[in-house]
């Protein structure tokens, strides 16, 4: 009598998920690209400049609209990047809540709202002589919102799926993920910009404070997860 072989099992059971490339590269690129952009664009008129203003330094200055739109563009490619790694380590360290996702979810939207904020900026950097001052005005506008408001949104939802994950599943240190639950608070009043210029101040908040939290956040965030008795 023949007794039936049992089939081996995948040679992968067993094996730790892996928690993906280390997260600091993403984070480091991001935040680069973001300074030379701001570096790039340090002259670009305010949003209550008048549309002669705005199309007087495009065709001035547009070389530089250029330059800023590129690695405004450029930096989205790392942040998309960097929301993806993110939920790859959160799942590897066993994070099953909706945390994960809205991670992913919200970094791709700020990503997203890069990359159009550079391709309106790009465009109004090409405006000829003969252009319109309402159309460079709108266009800048368009440009603020997708870079300000819009991306203050998405990039909230990436920093308040960290931070709440981080402080439910002790991932992070408590100080570091409450300091992030404020700042997605400051990313979606942002938002409000749009009925009220007095919350366009958050939009810097969001920005430069949310650069800082993340090289923070990426170089505390484990890779393991160790069990507590």
């Amino acid at each position: 009598m023949t007794t039936a072989s049992v089939p081996d099992r995948p040679a992968t059971a067993g094996r730790r998920p892996q928690s993906g490339p280390p997260l600091l590269a993403p984070v480091l690129s991001f935040t680069a690209l973001t300074i030379g952009y701001v570096i790039a664009n340090r002259s670009t008129p305010h949003p209550g400049a008048t549309g002669a203003e705005v199309l007087r330094y495009a065709q001035e200055h547009g070389t530089a609209i250029k330059a800023g739109s590129w690695l405004l563009l450029a930096s989205a490619i790392p942040l998309a990047l960097l929301a993806a790694v993110l939920y790859r380590r959160l799942r590897a360290l066993g994070v099953t809540a909706p945390g994960s996702a809205i991670t992913l979810a919200g970094g791709l939207l700020a990503s997203s709202a890069l990359t159009l904020s550079a391709m309106l900026a790009w465009t109004g950097g090409r405006l000829p002589d003969d252009a319109s001052p309402a159309l460079a005005r709108a266009l800048a506008d368009l440009s603020f919102l997708a870079g300000g408001p819009a991306y203050g949104a998405g990039f909230a939802m990436l920093v308040a799926g960290i931070s709440v994950t981080g402080l439910l599943a002790r991932l992070l240190p408590r100080p570091l993920t409450w300091i992030g639950l404020g700042l997605a608070v400051a990313g979606m009043l942002s938002t409000l910009t749009l009925l009220a210029d007095g919350f366009a101040p958050l939009i810097p908040v969001i920005r430069f404070g949310g650069l800082l939290w993340l090289v923070a956040a990426a170089a505390l965030l484990p890779r393991t997860r160790h069990k507590r008795s």
